[in-house]
């Protein structure tokens, strides 16, 4: 997005028709949309390299050099993971699967941009994706606290024994009648012992995938 603005790249030959998307967009909610146009691939593919920000591109199957079909897999190509929405004059079945193979969200006839469905379907479009984008962060989150938490375990399993005999050592100095400063370094010793405690109990039980920045982009996770 730019500047809150829908950003659409419209790939369209006729200039006529281009105007009449425009028109029809802005008519839906004023200013909602900004409309980069072109009317050949090589240009489009220019655009889509050089704006980072476009949401999503409109594009009409039938153009002069390359056909959207093609523009689309010099797409995928270059890796460039914008949605696609294809105009076209009539519905062809065996088109549409075909540009559906090739994970081009819609297919729509040009017939109904003069309606409500052109904009519906291109909001549509991005809140799935941005829903999917979320959805996928939440599962590698949950995937880097479960790796985490195996790690922890291991580690917890492998110094439990000396902690657990850190503490038993730690009372037993306590219960004896020593000097005071000595029961000074007892008592600082016995307060890291717990820090210690409390820090890993909190990582056993790691349950948010919650980093801090440590030093120059190093992030640690948070147990504070």
């Amino acid at each position: 997005m730019r500047d809150n603005k829908i950003v659409i790249l419209l790939v369209e030959d006729n200039k006529d028709f281009a105007r009449l998307v425009e028109v029809y967009l802005q008519k839906y909610e004023k200013d909602k949309f900004l409309i980069i146009k072109c009317d050949n691939g090589n240009a489009a593919l220019k655009e889509a390299e050089n704006q980072k920000d476009i949401d999503l591109i409109l594009m009409d199957y039938f153009l002069p050099g390359m056909n959207g079909l093609e523009i689309t897999k010099a797409l995928i190509e270059k890796k460039i993971n914008i949605p696609i929405v294809f105009l076209t004059v009539n519905k062809d079945f065996d088109l549409a699967l075909e540009v559906l193979r090739h994970n081009v969200e819609d297919y729509l006839v040009k017939e109904e941009i003069i309606s409500p469905v052109l904009p519906k379907t291109i909001i549509e479009i991005l809140e799935k994706r941005k829903m999917k984008k979320q959805l996928l962060e939440i599962e590698v989150k949950q995937k880097r606290i479960e790796t985490l938490q195996n790690i922890v375990s291991q580690v917890v399993l492998n110094i439990s024994e000396p902690l657990n005999m850190l503490g038993e050592n730690i009372q037993k100095l306590n219960s004896f009648s020593i000097d005071e400063s000595l029961l000074n370094y007892i008592n600082i010793i016995n307060e890291n012992y717990k820090r210690i405690i409390s820090k890993f109990e909190k990582i056993r039980t790691l349950n948010e995938d919650e980093t801090v920045t440590y030093i120059k982009g190093i992030k640690m996770i948070k147990l504070t």
